[in-house]
Formats: C-alpha cells, sequence, structure tokens
C-alpha cells in the first residue's frame, strides 16, 4: 500500500510522520523549504502533560537540554502579588523554543526508516480517486506522488486547503504582542508570571540558562511597535519587578505577534485531511496552537494507521473532523466569550455564572492547560459504557497512572499511548508490591486475558495498583490516543467486544495483522515520476 503524503514539516506535519511510523505506516513528508529553522527565541510552545508526553514518545530530544518547566505560576494585579501556583499534584507546563522542539522531532524523523522526507518540494496539484491521491510538487525537481492518503499541515497558508476549496472563516487581529526573549534575573527564578493592570498586560515565562519570554498585550490594530519603544517597555517592566531599578539585561530576540482566530469549513475531504495551523488558528488568552496541532496528530494517527492496515470505516475517519473541529470549536468559543469580559472591562458574572472568578484566574486556566480555555479534550464516545463511574469521564484523556506492562515493566500510562493498540486496564490494589508471576494465573486475570485476546483490535492487558476514582476489579478500555472508552465492573467480555468494536467504528477485518518494528522495518517510497 502507498505511503501517507504528509505536507509541511512544521511540528504537526513531523509529529504526524513520526506517530504513523510508530504503527508501522510510512510517510513522504513534504518540505517546501530547505529542512531548516532559523532560530527564533522569541518565539516559543508551551505543552502541558498530554503534547508533552507524545512529543517524548516521539523521540523528540531537545525537551529537556533547551526546554524549561515552570517552577511555579505567579499572578500579580496593579503591582501587588495576587496568587502563586505550584505543581505537586499535577505536571508542570513545559516552555521550549518552537525551532527546538521542530529540531528534535526532524531529526527523530530523519532516522526513522519509515519517514521519508523531501525537501525544497512545493506542492501545486492534487488528484484524488477510490484508492489513493495523486500530488505534484515543484521545486529541485518537478515529481508526482502517490500515497494512500495526504494530510495538509501546511500552515495558516495552507495550499491543501485552497486546492482542497475549503473555506477559513474566522477573525483577524484578536489580539496583538510585543514580543522578547532576553536574558537576565528576575526575583523569582524559574516561575513564571502574569502581571495584569487592565488595559495592560504581560507575561514571563522561563527558559533554560536565564532566558526568559516576556509578551506585552497591544491594542489589536494599533501603531507600529519601533526598537525605542520596545526597549521602553522592557525597561520599564523589569523596573517595576525588581524594586524600582532596571537590572542588566542581554535582549536577544524580538517580534510582535498577531494572533488570528479562524477555523476550516471540512477537515476531511475524501482521501485528504488539514491538522493544525491548516485546519485552525488560535492563541488568544495564553491557548496554544502548535499543541492543537499536535493533538490532532495524535488524533489522526491511529485511526488512519488502522485505515492502512486493514481498511478504516467512513465512520471512523470522519471522526476525526467531528472530535478534533468540535474540541479547537469549543476553545475558540470560550476564548471569544472571554475576550469582550477580559479585554472590554465587562464583568465576569454574566459569562461565568455563579463564580467569583477574576480575569486572572481565567487567564491562568488558559496559560496552565486548565478549564474551557486550556483543559486536554473529551470526545464523545461511540458508545457510553460506564458501569463504574471515576474521576475520568468516557472519552476524557486517561490519568498518568504507573502500570505494570506486558514485559513486567512499569511505567507511566501513558508511556504506552500511540502504537495503535487499545489498551484494557485492570485496578488491582496490591498488584504493584506482588511478583507478576504469582498475580497472572490469580483472580480475574485468565477471564480477562481470555477476553481481551478475542477482541477484534490488537490489544493490551495492564495492570494498575489503583486509578483515581476508580474501586477494585475495575476495567477501563483506553483508545490509542490515550481517552477512555468505557468502565466496566469486572470481567464482562460481550460489552468489552461491544465497546472496543465501536472504538473502530466498523472498520474492515477481525484483527489487526503485526505490525512491523521501527528499527528493523524497509523504508517504503513511492516512485515519483519525473
Amino acid at each position: 500500500m502507498d505511503p501517507v503524503i504528509v505536507v509541511g514539516s512544521g511540528p504537526v506535519g513531523l509529529s504526524l510522520s513520526l506517530a504513523l511510523a510508530g504503527q508501522g505506516v510510512p510517510s513522504v513528508l513534504l518540505d517546501e523549504g530547505p529542512g531548516k529553522d532559523e532560530p527564533r527565541p522569541a518565539r516559543t510552545v508551551v505543552l502541558h502533560a498530554d503534547t508533552a508526553a507524545m512529543a517524548h514518545r516521539l523521540g523528540c530530544t531537545t525537551l529537556r537540554d533547551e526546554g524549561a518547566y515552570f517552577a511555579a505560576w505567579r499572578t500579580m494585579r496593579r503591582g501587588r502579588p495576587a496568587q502563586r501556583i505550584t505543581f505537586e499534584d499535577h505536571p508542570a507546563p513545559l516552555h521550549l523554543p518552537q525551532h527546538a522542539l521542530t529540531r528534535g522531532l526532524r531529526d527523530a524523523a530523519t532516522a526513522h526508516p519509515l519517514v521519508q522526507l523531501v525537501t525544497d518540494s512545493k506542492l501545486d496539484a492534487l488528484e484524488q480517486d477510490g484508492r489513493g491521491v495523486t500530488a505534484h510538487t515543484r521545486g529541485a525537481e518537478t515529481t508526482w506522488w502517490r500515497g494512500s492518503y495526504l494530510v495538509g499541515c501546511d500552515g495558516a497558508r495552507s495550499t491543501v486547503r485552497k486546492l482542497l476549496g475549503i473555506r477559513f472563516p474566522g477573525r483577524t487581529a484578536v489580539e496583538r504582542h510585543a514580543v522578547a526573549a532576553l536574558r537576565t534575573e528576575l526575583p523569582w527564578p524559574g516561575e513564571a508570571l502574569l502581571d495584569r493592570s487592565p488595559p495592560q498586560e504581560v507575561t514571563s515565562r522561563p527558559l533554560p540558562d536565564g532566558v526568559w519570554r516576556l509578551d506585552w498585550l497591544l491594542p489589536a490594530r494599533g501603531e507600529l511597535v519601533t526598537p525605542d519603544a520596545l526597549v521602553a517597555l522592557i525597561r520599564d517592566t523589569l523596573a517595576g519587578w525588581c524594586g524600582g531599578t532596571t537590572p542588566p539585561y542581554d535582549l536577544i530576540d524580538t517580534g510582535v505577534q498577531t494572533l488570528h482566530h479562524r477555523l476550516a469549513r471540512r477537515w476531511r475531504d475524501g482521501r485528504a485531511f488539514l491538522a493544525g495551523d491548516a485546519a485552525h488558528l488560535l492563541g488568544a488568552l495564553g491557548t496554544q496552537g502548535v499543541e492543537e496541532g499536535l493533538r490532532d496528530a495524535e488524533n489522526l494517527a491511529w485511526k488512519l494507521a488502522l485505515a492502512w492496515h486493514q481498511g478504516a470505516s467512513e465512520a471512523l475517519l470522519d471522526s476525526y473532523e467531528d472530535e478534533r473541529r468540535t474540541a479547537v470549536a469549543a476553545r475558540l468559543r470560550a476564548a471569544d466569550q472571554a475576550l469582550p469580559v477580559l479585554r472590554g472591562g465587562g464583568g465576569l458574572r454574566t459569562l461565568l455564572s455563579g463564580a467569583a472568578r477574576t480575569g486572572e484566574t481565567l487567564l491562568t486556566d488558559g496559560h496552565l492547560g486548565r478549564g474551557p480555555l486550556g483543559g486536554e479534550p473529551t470526545y464523545a464516545p461511540p458508545v457510553a459504557v460506564r458501569e463504574v463511574p471515576t474521576a475520568t469521564e468516557p472519552g476524557g484523556p486517561v490519568a498518568n497512572v504507573p502500570v505494570t506492562a506486558p514485559d513486567g515493566a512499569t511505567v507511566p500510562l501513558r508511556d504506552l499511548l500511540g502504537q495503535g493498540r487499545l489498551l484494557v486496564v485492570l485496578v488491582a490494589p496490591g498488584t504493584g508490591v506482588w511478583d507478576r508471576r504469582h498475580w497472572l494465573g490469580a483472580g480475574l486475570m485468565p477471564r480477562l486475558a481470555a477476553a481481551v485476546s478475542a477482541l477484534p483490535v490488537r490489544t493490551d492487558l495492564l495492570v494498575a495498583d489503583g486509578y483515581p476514582g476508580a474501586p477494585a476489579h475495575t476495567v477501563l478500555l483506553v483508545r490509542p490516543d490515550g481517552h477512555l472508552a468505557a468502565t466496566f465492573a469486572g470481567v464482562r467480555p460481550a460489552e468489552l467486544y461491544e465497546a472496543a468494536d465501536a472504538v473502530r467504528a466498523g472498520a474492515p477485518g477481525s484483527r489487526l495483522p503485526g505490525l512491523p518494528a521501527p528499527t528493523t522495518a524497509p523504508r517504503t517510497t513511492p516512485t515519483p515520476t519525473t
């Protein structure tokens, strides 16, 4: 079968190709540029628990060395401390330059035998038929490429979206920020800060080696920011934080970031799909466009992998748009509702009924990945099986609890995602201190193992010592992208089969074939015609 064609080699396109490769699916990654990114320290991305775990699984090695986790989150209002949040109970956000994330993903893609990265290749035509997609590129050479599917991850000015004739409505210049990356010493090492004196607003976020990214909210449609004006902003802001005296600083990079809100009308056209900025633009109020693009890639990859290996139903492929477009639309809707309140001086109570929440709290949610502005998405499950209530609603992201894997190793649950398999987790208190050979044949395990072996999709059986809100003997069914599909009270073979079949949405075939090992699989590429 022909590879998947991925257009665009930014973080989303690279992540999609790597996620496909991890599930045994080859891809051709078309990059209209030279395959290198200009370092821009002032252009950064914040990853939360799910997307940071995804980048780690994909082999991005720059996260630790070039990223910084927030030590805490501070808020100030009119120069006075308002709140300080630490991260003992949940993972801290990871902040790193976008070019570092891209480079780490590109290094992993270049080394993978199932990813063919083609530079200097600009898409200018595509054709579809019942068996695949043909794409034409120009650049170093004029070439036709043949693929089973095609995904446009080619940014806000997406050529794929334009060739498919998909509209991209929305709002222009929702927010505008002056941005600077500088090296200095601040009174709160490693801690991010939101400082509001409405209508003024500034954030600072740490990077390694004493570098900070600072953002100043500007009028959405205002005058150009001159170098002198930006230096004045820097000096005044640092002096306000450091007792009235501007500390020494080294200015590394500057820019002005204009944020738009747009949502493509359709995310699928036959065998062609959109992801990342090609499908949506967001970023106001602390939301992260790159992060939503990574979630697109994770959601789409396992569905395309199922289609590539055994054929997927139209319903499963349609569910990518249904789930991801709905999630991003909800994020945009929440931001659009909050913007007049936060920027126009209106009261919060009309927006947040019954809540005594401040603007700082609402913005904090966006920056820290919580609530409607920042929380991980929940997808409506095809079969709402919830025999046992847990802290995770069906369709929500699973808690990253330690689990015992098939090889006997204990690992975080999210480390086992992205392999194209369902996960069945038995909650069995006490197994964490038992030798695995003693409980594999005890209690519910033999019956559950037999039920799992009969499922229509490749599935790993795991054991957890506990799960938030779940009593002993709860069985969790988890999708390949880490969203909870169903919960059961004990072993329910027929109901478990029905829920697993619903996850694949009627895909043909009875079981997935064995996937090739990523380290030994041969490189599969199309034969271009020049």
